[in-house]
């Protein structure tokens, strides 16, 4: 056998190697370009193609409006020290804590209304097809309907008095009490209160109730109803924006302003007496019909100069209600206090004085204003002499002559204490508080 040389071994084993690492080579550059291929088919694949995040379909939380009263104590007659007194007596409007242009607040009224026939929180079963919807919502009207007629079906209930509470129910206290009291003792057979209020109609608020329900007067809190109550009316389409987050609240309390729409709406859809909750009656008011009160007068004319929305006796379907309602859905101003109250009231009633088919009364200001808001404070005053007496008891008698009720002007009289002799000392008694 030849012997090869130790040479041609090397080179041949040396050839042998580089054609391997040749391979080798070609391979691992296949792999990173294979590898470079899918990766630039990935970008394009993330560069072209849109994600579409699917969500739940929640519903859109309700609007909602801020009590007034935000404490959760009973108010007192005798409540506060006279050093605890308001420093002003000027009215005041309350700043929402978040003044976005968008109402995203929680309105009380508008939760677990007991009116509400859905009661799941599945948000599978809370959009049904349309018609299912259509179908719903009439049973929601006319639950809320079904409460209220069936309450006023009694031969008793002649007088359909309504009363609207936007608190807390632990806010009802003894001034609320006065007002109820003294509204059964000038109707004591024949009067009926319904109270506009999510927070009453409740088993606790029914408890609140219970000492006016034993002595037998005939009241219940029901929930109110706004899509019911605002159907087919100018407010209904003002409501619905402000259900969509479309209005801005301003800065005076929401709840406020929508005490005085939900007012005119159970007037115009039921007919009755309205009254807020700090209008103590002195008289019965069978003798009233389409008539709201003049708050103040201009002295040189006599006529009046500005009405109040504190009470109002209207049937229902009155057309000056309902220019009411227009004017607050077509002028609405959350920033402006009064503005769509007593502003509003005075505005339309200058507008169809004497016009043809409005048919009303403006009763003069000692009807249910006999003294003036800056004023108040005058009547719950003990007698400091012997000429201050006299006032006191020339206007006691002034008021039980020509007054049917006194409103007590809550805002400014809520922190002063009655007086021994004074004049809300004498109606207290005389009303059987």
């Amino acid at each position: 056998m030849p012997k090869i040389p130790m040479e041609n071994t090397d080179n041949t084993f040396l050839s042998h190697l580089l054609f391997h690492l040749q391979r080798s080579k070609r391979s691992f550059y296949a792999l990173i370009s294979l590898f470079s291929l899918c990766l630039l088919a990935y970008n394009s694949a993330t560069i072209f193609c849109t994600h579409v995040p699917i969500s739940a379909k929640i519903p859109p939380e309700p609007s909602s409006f801020s009590p007034e009263i935000v404490a959760g104590k009973s108010r007192k007659f005798f409540s506060l020290p006279s050093s605890a007194k308001p420093s002003s007596p000027v009215l005041y409007s309350v700043k929402d804590e978040s003044p976005s242009a968008k109402l995203e607040t929680h309105l009380p009224l508008l939760h677990k209304n007991r009116n509400l026939v859905v009661v799941s929180t599945n948000t599978t079963t809370l959009y049904h097809h349309p018609k299912r919807r259509k179908k719903q919502s009439r049973a929601k009207e006319t639950r809320f309907e079904v409460r209220v007629m069936e309450f006023f079906d009694d031969n008793s209930c002649k007088f359909r008095f309504f009363m609207t509470w936007i608190s807390p129910m632990e806010s009802f206290g003894d001034r609320e009490m006065f007002a109820v009291n003294s509204l059964f003792k000038s109707h004591p057979k024949n009067g009926c209160l319904i109270i506009a209020s999510n927070s009453l109609d409740s088993k606790n608020g029914i408890q609140i109730l219970k000492p006016l329900l034993k002595k037998g007067f005939k009241i219940t809190a029901i929930s109110p109803d706004f899509n019911y109550l605002f159907k087919n009316t100018p407010a209904q389409a003002w409501y619905n924006q402000l259900m969509r987050g479309n209005i801005n609240p301003g800065e005076v309390p929401l709840g406020q302003n929508l005490s005085n729409l939900l007012r005119l709406g159970l007037l115009y859809k039921f007919g009755g007496i309205y009254l807020d909750t700090d209008v103590i009656i002195l008289k019965n008011l069978g003798d009233l019909k389409n008539a709201i009160g003049a708050q103040t007068i201009d002295l040189d004319t006599k006529n009046w100069s500005r009405l109040n929305n504190a009470v109002m006796i209207f049937d229902e379907n009155h057309p000056l209600l309902y220019k009411f309602i227009q004017e607050f859905a077509l002028t609405f101003d959350g920033n402006k206090w009064g503005h769509n109250g007593p502003y509003l009231v005075s505005r339309v009633v200058s507008r169809v004085n004497g016009r043809p088919g409005f048919n009303f009364t403006v009763l003069p200001p000692m009807a249910f204003y006999p003294v003036d808001w800056s004023k108040i404070g005058s009547l719950f005053e003990g007698p400091k002499s012997l000429s201050h007496s006299k006032w006191l008891l020339a206007k006691l008698r002034q008021i039980r002559s020509r007054s049917f009720g006194v409103h007590l002007w809550n805002k400014q009289s809520s922190g002063i204490e009655v007086e021994k002799g004074s004049i809300i000392q004498h109606i207290m008694f005389s009303s059987g508080v």
